[in-house]
């Protein structure tokens, strides 16, 4: 009698061997169903998706650098530029498509010829000396990109932004862990400790929501409201009317941990420490 052949299943097929899951596509997003009449009018919502989807679309503008600083180490440059940078420009093509779709007056690509512009002499930013630290400095970004991301699915009105949104957010937590294991792997050649992760950390935190902000959303509010200007007035309104959307959503928790992460923390300081940056992020973030 021959021997029972045993059944194929996930769990004895080696990872290496499975088929890759499908990067979700544009066409997966219901376009037609999206919900104008739920958004037209939420001034909050088109100022932070035309914003995100402007920055989202000139990624390989202000990052063309990051990816000339590993060109030697093949596993990190190779994800960066086939996995990394599309999926992020991807995000940008579907917002874009979102904001034109739900605000079709708005001239997408005349504001985004005016913001590149203006943008491109900010786009090469200055990188951490030793690579570790750019690495923990790119999980503070993805930090930022997944917790905006997973606040506007859960702030949606309209189901087809929830999912694009949701989608998006998935995205930067997958980047977020690769980025993280290349911090651990640079942080065992160089040997950083915590006393320099900590200040790269910092250092970055401080950049969110700089310069870029302000003149991606100098180009939104031009198109929007022809005439007037993006005065301190109406920004401090804009930013009032973004964080009072924003707020009631905003994934505290998860910010404070993937924060915290890089830092290596016992699990009783993280026990500790995570419900005081959880506060302090819902008080100053968005």
């Amino acid at each position: 009698m021959e021997p029972a052949i045993p059944a194929v299943t996930a769990a004895n097929i080696p990872a290496e061997l499975r088929p890759a899951k499908r990067h979700w596509a544009l066409d997966d997003i219901p376009w037609d169903a999206v919900r104008r009449d739920l958004v037209a009018g939420h001034e909050a919502l088109f100022y932070m998706l035309a914003a995100a989807s402007l920055m989202e679309s000139a990624t390989d503008l202000y990052t063309a650098n990051l990816i000339e600083y590993f060109a030697d180490d093949d596993e990190i440059a190779s994800w960066l530029r086939d996995f990394w940078l599309p999926e992020e420009l991807q995000h940008g093509r579907g917002l874009r498509r979102y904001v034109e779709t739900a605000w079709p007056d708005f001239p997408w690509a005349e504001v985004r010829e005016a913001f590149v512009e203006e943008f491109r002499p900010f786009c090469d930013e200055a990188l951490e000396e030793e690579r570790g630290l750019e690495m923990a400095s790119r999980c503070v970004v993805e930090t930022g990109t997944a917790s905006f991301y997973t606040c506007l699915s859960r702030a949606s009105p309209d189901p087809v932004l929830a999912l694009l949104t949701r989608r998006i957010a998935e995205d930067e937590i997958r980047h977020y862990k690769h980025f993280y294991r290349f911090f651990r792997k640079y942080r065992e050649i160089e040997c950083s400790g915590r006393a320099a992760v900590a200040p790269a950390l910092w250092r970055r935190v401080r950049m969110t929501g700089g310069e870029d902000r302000l003149i991606v959303l100098k180009h939104v509010h031009a198109a929007y409201r022809p005439g007037a200007p993006l005065d301190s007035r109406s920004y401090r309104r804009v930013h009032r009317q973004c964080r009072a959307l924003m707020r009631p959503h905003f994934p505290a928790r998860m910010t404070a941990r993937m924060l915290l992460k890089p830092l290596g923390l016992g699990p009783r300081t993280q026990r500790l420490t995570v419900p005081v940056l959880a506060a302090v992020t819902r008080c100053v973030v968005p």
